[in-house]
Parts: structure tokens; C-alpha cells; sequence
């Protein structure tokens, strides 16, 4: 049965879905990766797509921009539609000294300073991590390609306009790179028993005053996305 948010019927997503934030990412990745793409939902401008990648079925499904917006599309997915891995492609900001511009950074766990693990009413403060499999399978997709990658902890954060001015402090504890949506997957995730990661392109580095156009977050960022199909090709064989 449709969602509120998803059109879809049950059957119409695969068992593995990739997630960028922008739709239009989705339509590429769709158009220009999988083979016989058929859109299944388009409420909101959400776009969604079904198609198989070396014959594997994939989905690829936009997810919005913040943890409230990726919360909810990929709740249904894993809990209304059995779907068994997210993989977010998306872009971040790089603030570790040594990310730079156009670097590939693969999520291991989202620091945050949302309060979206407060609906768990949990007696501390939880970590949100990528699961095992899928995160392995990203770093070797990472090193078959030989394009600049790291690996460790992100921050997702519930603010692009920053009046605390925070990125140094974070920068302080080795946090990697900054988005606003891996946290809430990942909890979605372990909350679902289903699997999880977060694979990013840096398209500004903040700290250093470095940015790429808004055409090239679009549509021009394929290791990336080459990494997460080879990811979800190696956990669907």
C-alpha cells in the first residue's frame, strides 16, 4: 500500500535502495546507471526509480533535505516496504585538515546535535553507526577505484546556518565532515534491524572557503555513486 509520502506498492522497491538528498540525483543515477529504470513515485517531487544494476534490482529514492526528511522516507522504506539497506549518497562539508574538495568520505558513525534519538528514551547517549557489511563493502569499492577516500566519523547536524560558528570545535575531535542526514538513518536503521550507510562527496570545504556549483552536486559526483552501486551489487550477490 502507497505512504503518505510514497506512491510506491509493495513490490515496486528493491531490497536496497540508494538515497541521495536531491530528487534530480536520483533521476540521474536512475538514468544513467541502472537499466530499465521505471519511476515509482513522484508525490511531493520525491522521485523514486527501480531498475537493476549487472542485473541486480536497485532503487534509488531522493530523501530530502534533514533528519526530519530522510526520518520519515527512509522509516517507510525499511518498515512499510522491507526494504534492507539505505545507502545515502549525498554531499557534505569537508573540515578535517586533510579532506579536500571532491574527496570521497564513507561514513563509519554520525555524530550529531539532534535530539531525534530522544523518541528512543534511551538511559545515555547512543552513537549512530553504519552496519558492518555494507561499510566494508564500500571501502573495497573505495580502494578498486583508487580515488582519494576516508573513512571515520561524520557530523550531522540539524543547522547549515550555523550561528554558533561550531566546525572548528568539531574539527578539534577529528570529525571528518559535515551533513544533515546520516544520523537519523542510522538510528532508523538499528531501530528496524536493517542496514545502513552513508557514502559523501565533499562539495565545500567551510573552513578553507572552497565550493563547487550546485550543477556539479547534481550530477557530476560519480565516484560516489559508483561506490555505492558497487557496494549494493556486493551485498545483494
Amino acid at each position: 500500500m502507497p505512504t503518505p509520502h510514497n506512491s510506491a506498492n509493495k513490490g515496486d522497491i528493491a531490497k536496497t535502495v540508494l538515497m541521495p538528498g536531491d530528487p534530480l540525483r536520483a533521476k540521474f543515477i536512475a538514468e544513467n546507471y541502472l537499466d530499465s529504470p521505471v519511476c515509482y513515485n513522484e508525490v511531493r517531487g520525491m522521485l523514486g526509480y527501480t531498475g537493476t544494476y549487472k542485473g541486480i534490482p536497485v532503487s534509488v529514492q531522493g530523501s530530502g533535505m534533514g533528519m526530519p526528511s530522510i526520518g520519515i522516507y527512509s522509516w517507510e522504506l525499511f518498515n512499510e516496504y522491507g526494504v534492507e539497506n539505505i545507502i545515502r549518497v549525498g554531499t557534505a562539508g569537508g573540515i578535517a585538515d586533510n579532506v579536500q574538495l571532491r574527496d570521497v568520505v564513507i561514513a563509519m558513525s554520525a555524530s550529531t546535535n539532534s535530539a531525534y534519538a530522544d523518541q528512543y528514551r534511551l538511559p545515555g547517549t547512543y552513537a549512530p553507526t553504519a552496519s558492518w557489511e555494507l561499510l566494508s563493502a564500500a571501502v573495497k569499492a573505495a580502494g578498486a577505484k583508487s580515488c582519494p577516500y576516508h573513512v571515520g566519523n561524520i557530523l550531522s547536524s540539524d543547522t547549515f546556518y550555523d550561528d554558533a560558528n561550531s566546525l572548528a570545535e568539531w574539527q578539534k575531535m577529528n570529525v571528518l565532515a559535515i551533513e544533515m542526514e546520516s544520523a537519523a538513518l542510522y538510528m532508523n536503521a538499528a531501530r528496524a534491524g536493517k542496514n545502513a550507510l552513508c557514502i559523501l562527496t565533499v562539495s565545500d570545504c567551510p573552513l578553507k572557503g572552497l565550493s563547487t556549483t550546485a550543477e556539479e552536486r547534481q550530477s557530476t559526483f560519480r565516484d560516489m555513486m559508483e561506490i555505492a552501486l558497487e557496494t549494493a551489487a556486493a551485498v545483494s550477490e
